[in-house]
């Protein structure tokens, strides 16, 4: 080809390789082994013919015909330096592909030819499909068994349609997108290669599952004529994936790809539950000429009235009630402003959940807190004196402490929650903002109803006394966690999102912290995984990039050292993307939970203790922000620095383990 059709790339400088040595560069995308050998320099495809052993990671070495030869590392196949023949003849003879060289000025150039138009593949047309269907994020590793599926979603990444994020642990990875769909209700993807990239998902997959958060899951395989006998990494990805995906097929050559990931996205989007592909690597660069699929006439409204004569009798029941309650849950989410509308026409306090804590402000006339093993006294005091209650959204677990023994409404669209594990009064089934609409347009109290806003102010008054009190607790030991989020809670702008992870920290922050505004709360809820607080800030950052309602809110998590320590380089990720996230970890050198559980179960204290490195340390050699505190008056100086950093920033606050 004449040298004016070539494009002359420079893979290095004469220093960089030593006479009678090799090395691997790239050019484009074209892997080269460059030699240096007998005052020459030559470039030769990076590929052994045998099983693509990478001869840049080779050496020159003498062998028959007492010549000097490049071995391959793999299994010791010989090719001239400076030809790329072979010794001898036989299956090798026709050799190395040879590329132009060139030395300018202590430069090296290599020549290729022009880069051919990109041949559309069958991951490119999935993961099209993939973004048509709604899908912004990505978090994953790029590994050997996903390379042809991971540059599909380069390209796509390359023309501004998803957002990627490289994280450290693919259990990270889950978590991020378990939180993005807790709060978006959309699906992130979580990208691995095939075996320990696949299996590390599955607890992150299990919180999304068990949570109801759509998340889509992308995981390489091994070759399809190597499945089963035992080669490298394969395992049965299928039955790993069978119990906690709503969906999981296998990608083939003779799949209908773009059906494939839209039965994948639907089934995550419409069932809030886990999607999951498995592409087998020499399925991914096939090519094809399909199109990809849209969600066009595959997804219906999910406005699902209730009927008329279901909510006159909820109707009657709460007006007729002294003391009626609402009682509000994560999947009443979405209905929050027809929530309160209800209440406020009802005068009634509404108690959530730990994980619908911040549904309704703290400081809002009919806030009542947050029930259960987490909450405050308040919300017990209010669900103790009921004579009737109505719950939105909510499922029942045996944290939250719902009494089953009240004249009960239940209200969710999902039939399976409506009397799930007690019979209730009244079940209906419904999208839970159109039954507020319709209840509250109908609202009209007795004259025998109690007056519990005025009532509601009484006891918030009586609680937050108490919690000061609290503080005089100083035992020399360490900051008392209500001074962490009493500080925290004045400070978090009106609309920031809160990732809180596992352990005593999780229950403080239940506890202690007031909402305001629109504030979010993410959290590992049914499964309650340590580790989940600071990958599902990131999960919480990525929604804001990708959803106008988010944009701009800060996203706040914390945790505990042992929280933190499960995932601690995520931390480098935050940096490495600029994520706006502030951590606030509590510092106790101990899983101060379990010896709580280990001391009330008449237990010894056992194995809980914790050797941690200096965490504000730690955070500043990774590149972001970090600053110790440890007495109490210092706190609202450093957590207000490190919120208005624009960046990943942790506080590392010294508690004692016993004040919570």
């Amino acid at each position: 080809m004449p040298e004016q059709e070539l494009e002359w790339i420079s893979v290095g400088h004469v220093g960089d390789l030593p006479e009678g040595r090799v090395k691997t560069v790239t050019a484009r995308t074209t892997s080269i082994c460059l030699v240096h050998f007998d005052g020459q320099w030559a470039a030769m495809d990076n590929h052994c013919p045998h099983q693509r052993g990478p001869l840049g990671e080779g050496s020159i070495e003498k062998g028959v015909e007492d010549r000097c030869w490049i071995r391959c590392p793999w299994h010791g196949w010989d090719f001239d330096p400076l030809t790329g023949k072979p010794p001898g003849g036989g299956v090798k003879d026709h050799g190395q592909k040879m590329y132009p060289i060139e030395v300018r000025d202590d430069e090296i150039f290599v020549g290729l030819e022009a880069e051919p138009p990109h041949e559309r593949t069958v991951t490119d047309v999935m993961v099209e499909t993939m973004t048509n269907w709604g899908v912004r994020s990505v978090f994953g590793m790029v590994g050997h068994s996903n390379l042809g599926l991971s540059d599909a979603i380069r390209r796509a990444v390359g023309r501004e349609e998803l957002h990627y994020y490289g994280i450290r642990h693919e259990g990270g990875a889950a978590f991020a997108a378990s939180a993005y769909g807790k709060l978006t209700g959309t699906p992130a993807a979580c990208l691995t290669i095939a075996g320990p990239g696949a299996t590390n998902l599955l607890t992150g997959l299990w919180d999304a599952k068990v949570d109801r958060a759509p998340v889509l899951a992308l995981t390489g395989q091994v070759q399809t004529q190597v499945f089963g006998p035992g080669a490298f990494q394969d395992i049965d990805l299928a039955s790993a994936f069978q119990a906690v995906a709503k969906f999981s097929q296998p990608v083939l050559s003779t799949s209908k790809h773009a059906e494939l990931m839209s039965l994948a996205c639907k089934n995550a989007i419409v069932e809030q539950d886990v999607a999951h592909l498995i592409f087998p690597d020499d399925v991914q660069t096939i090519p094809s000429n399909k199109k990809a699929a849209t969600p066009a006439g595959r997804v219906a409204g999910h406005r699902i009235r209730p009927a008329d004569d279901e909510v006159a009798a909820a109707v009657d029941m709460l007006n007729n009630a002294k003391r009626p309650v609402i009682v509000v849950g994560h999947g009443a989410q979405e209905s929050r402003d027809q929530i309160i509308e209800l209440a406020e026409r009802l005068g009634a306090p509404v108690l959530t959940t730990f994980k619908a804590k911040g549904l309704i402000p703290d400081d809002h006339p009919n806030a009542g807190g947050v029930l259960g093993r987490s909450g405050t006294p308040i919300a017990s005091w209010f669900m103790t004196l009921a004579d009737a209650m109505i719950v939105l959204g909510a499922s029942f677990s045996n944290h939250t402490g719902i009494s089953p023994k009240r004249n009960m409404i239940q209200v969710d669209y999902d039939r399976m929650q409506l009397g799930k594990f007690s019979k209730v009064k009244l079940p209906i089934w419904g999208e839970i903002g159109e039954f507020c609409k319709l209840a509250t347009d109908q609202i009209n109290p007795g004259p025998e109803a109690e007056d519990q806003v005025s009532e509601l102010t009484d006891r918030w008054k009586i609680w937050r006394e108490e919690k000061h009190r609290r503080l005089a607790e100083d035992l020399g030991r360490g900051v008392h966690s209500f001074a962490v989020f009493d500080v925290l809670g004045k400070l978090a702008p009106e609309d920031a999102i809160f990732a809180v992870d596992v352990g005593n920290n999780t229950y403080s922050f239940g506890r202690y912290l007031e909402t305001k505004g629109t504030q979010r709360v993410l959290m590992s809820g049914y499964l309650g995984s340590i580790g989940f607080g600071f990958p599902a800030a990131m999960g919480a950052w990525a929604a804001t990039q990708d959803f106008e309602a988010f944009r701009g809110r800060k996203v706040i998590s914390i945790s505990g050292d042992g929280g933190f320590g499960q995932y601690p380089m995520e931390f480098t990720t935050a940096v490495k993307y600029g994520m706006d996230i502030t951590h606030i970890l509590l510092h106790n050198s101990e899983l101060g939970k379990i010896s709580k559980e280990q001391r009330a179960g008449e237990w010894p204290v056992w194995e809980t203790n914790l050797v941690n490195p200096p965490f504000s340390a730690f955070a500043r050699l990774c590149g972001g922000h970090g600053e110790k505190v440890s007495e109490a008056g210092d706190l609202e100086r450093a957590i207000q620095d490190a919120l208005d950093i624009e960046g990943p920033a942790l506080v590392e606050v010294m508690t004692d383990a016993e004040l919570v």
